[in-house]
């Protein structure tokens, strides 16, 4: 919050054993060449079809020299002089995405910015190195930018980040040149960001072979280039996307819903809340979850991230939210230093809670930051009153850090509870708890909370899709998720959505099934991520239903689906937002394809949504944080 497919090997005539799978990191098969709809929707194009060779010729000639063979959708370098090539296009600010196989011992780069003046592209444009990190002879690693830039270390201490997978193997670079920043992703890891021509930039460049050069890396505009090192070498998917000198990229949508938010109850006040502390700071309040109890239409319920629970009538103009339930005294301070996605995280009422008062919490601890799963009771005097006594702790898990907490909650169609843990926190799953089926870490979880089974205070359905099977946890329903916020239910349907925070470069929407591996850590999204080994055991990941990169958004805000009369242009679409770039959108499902037919654009930007509810009819809230409490809104109709 709020903040893979491995490719297709190609076979390479009395050269196979080069391109061993033994140790293999790959996953999946995913088209290769190919631009997905979110990708085409947002202004990618393909610079290799895999057929021809087209669009590319050699440095300062009019053809791609014999050297250079399309292999199996692979633009490969096979020959001896095959020479360095260059794009017919020049680029000035772009995105590039491309795989690359090296061979054993193999180098090559992709230098960018090169014009044809010198007698090598390199004396003009910079190169991210491309090689085999284990037998290459350089000692620049694949993902530097030649004698300038390289990955920070990836312990304290250590050695520079590694995140290539081995010789033989398909990586996926990343290159990005915007007049705001420029970065470099090696398999989804960032290695860097840097700035053309800054003081930084210029430092570097005296201190390396290149300052001989008085042109190099100056131009601010030139040919791609892929570099004839004499090894073998394999390029493929070769993507861009050009950038506007501010960066701003098209919405990956196939239409616009001429919609508006506005306040849902505009006269909602909250009972004790103040918007400034004793200390005379500003408190916000922030809404993470607005629910209702089956059988009762009249109330709702909304859960602040502080630790406060609150009640108020099912009306427009009610004017009053009494306070149901504190835990301010347990819960772990959002607003604490790195705990911004901690608190009271989620609220799930009983399926008969009008009958039996029962309802159930996951907070964050304030004493060690552990997640707790938490039965309560309904007050036997007030009915619109919580039993702050009547904590039943149901399930502790340990949390690493900070982030990645999830949180949500929410009861199936089945009557059992469904909650979302995020990988622990911290960046690139360092306890690798995405593919870990032995801990809830990086999990959505189904539990009986009507039954108990053995020890634990809480039953496990019989056809959880762990159930017996060695070394798991049989609470598992589904795993491989980073950062699940959040997910919800398809009250018509039944239906689990999930959308799951990405890390450096993708955003994804999934629909949960039953023992579903979503790739985390192995992948982000369909596309790989670093180099860790397959995990023995696990199923194949399941695509995602949609992704959007991070020049579009930056942390997706996962939402519901639209079940209400009131604004057919919404009905049985994914209401979903994304916290950095404000934006929102609406999902069509295909569920023959599991895949998303149409993206529209709700609200173009400058909503930081940080969670969505419901109500009985189906009406679907969305919250943003507020000092004056001015916090719950819904859709309209634009004027």
């Amino acid at each position: 919050m709020l903040r893979k497919k491995p490719r297709l090997l190609f076979s390479l005539l009395g050269l196979l054993g080069a391109f061993s799978l033994a140790g293999s990191t790959v996953q999946a098969e995913s088209p290769a060449n190919a631009l997905t709809r979110p990708e085409s929707l947002s202004g990618w194009t393909l610079l290799f079809d895999g057929k021809t060779t087209d669009g590319w010729r050699n440095y300062k000639q009019d053809k791609v020299s014999d050297g250079w063979k399309v292999v199996d959708g692979a633009l490969v370098r096979e020959g001896k002089g095959a020479g360095d090539i260059i794009t017919d296009k020049e680029f000035k600010y772009f995105e590039l995405s491309l795989e690359y196989k090296i061979s054993e011992g193999g180098n090559s780069g992709l230098m960018f910015h090169v014009t044809e003046e010198n007698d090598t592209p390199w004396q003009s444009g910079p190169e991210i190195q491309v090689q085999d990190n284990v037998a290459g002879h350089d000692p620049q690693k694949a993902g530097w930018l030649y004698q300038m830039y390289k990955p920070g270390a990836a312990s304290r201490g250590g050695e520079p980040l590694d995140a290539t997978r081995p010789a033989g193997e398909w990586n996926q670079l990343y290159l990005r040149i915007a007049a705001n920043q420029c970065e470099v992703d090696m398999n989804g890891t960032r290695y860097f960001t840097f700035n053309l021509g800054d003081d930084k930039w210029k430092e570097l460049v005296a201190k390396s072979k290149f300052a001989a050069y008085p042109g190099f890396g100056a131009a601010g505009k030139g040919h791609l280039c892929l570099q004839d090192h004499g090894n073998l070498v394999s390029y493929r998917s070769i993507k861009i996307r050009e950038l506007p000198d501010d960066g701003k990229v098209q919405q990956p949508i196939d239409g616009t819903l001429k919609l508006k938010g506005e306040l849902a109850f505009p006269k909602l006040k909250w009972e004790g809340v103040e918007s400034i502390d004793d200390g005379g700071n500003v408190r916000k309040l922030r809404i993470m979850e607005l629910t209702f109890a089956k059988g009762d239409s009249k109330r709702l319920f909304a859960v602040a991230q502080r630790g406060t629970i609150y009640t108020f009538e099912n009306n427009r103009d009610t004017e009053q939210a009494s306070l149901f339930l504190d835990l301010q005294d347990k819960v772990s301070q959002w607003n604490g230093p790195g705990a911004n996605e901690q608190g009271l995280l989620g609220l799930a009422l009983h399926p008969q809670f009008v009958d039996n008062g029962q309802f159930f919490v996951c907070y964050t601890a304030q004493d060690d930051d552990r997640s707790v799963i938490s039965r309560f009771r309904v007050s036997k005097d007030n009915p619109n009153q919580a039993d702050p006594a009547s904590e039943e702790v149901l399930l502790e898990v340990p949390q690493p850090f900070k982030n990645h907490n999830g949180g949500s909650m929410e009861f199936g169609h089945d009557g059992f509870l469904y909650v979302a843990f995020g990988d622990g926190g911290l960046r690139n799953d360092p306890n690798a708890n995405g593919q870990d089926r032995s801990t809830l870490l990086g999990s959505v979880i189904r539990i009986d909370v009507d039954t108990k089974s053995g020890d634990l205070a809480y039953g496990i359905p019989r056809d959880n899709p762990l159930v017996n099977v060695a070394g798991t946890r049989p609470e598992i329903y589904a795993y491989g998720l980073r950062n699940p916020w959040r997910i919800s239910f398809d009250s018509k349907t039944g239906r689990l959505w999930c959308g799951d925070v990405g890390q450096e470069l993708w955003e994804e929407v999934n629909v949960l099934e039953k023992g579903g591996n979503y790739g985390w850590s192995n992948r982000e999204g369909t596309h790989p991520f670093g180099n860790r080994p397959e995990v023995d055991g696990v199923s194949q990941p399941i695509e995602p239903v949609w992704e959007y990169d991070h020049s579009v958004g930056k942390s997706i805000t996962g939402g519901r689906v639209y079940n209400a009369a009131r604004l057919p242009d919404l009905q049985g679409k994914y209401i979903y937002a994304d916290y950095v770039s404000g934006g929102v959108w609406a999902l069509t499902y295909d569920a023959k394809t599991g895949t998303a037919s149409r993206n529209e654009q709700v609200i173009a930007g400058g909503i930081p949504v940080l969670a969505f509810g419901e109500d009985p009819s189906g009406e679907v809230y969305y919250f943003i944080d507020s000092a004056r409490g001015e916090c719950i809104y819904r859709f309209a109709a634009a004027e």
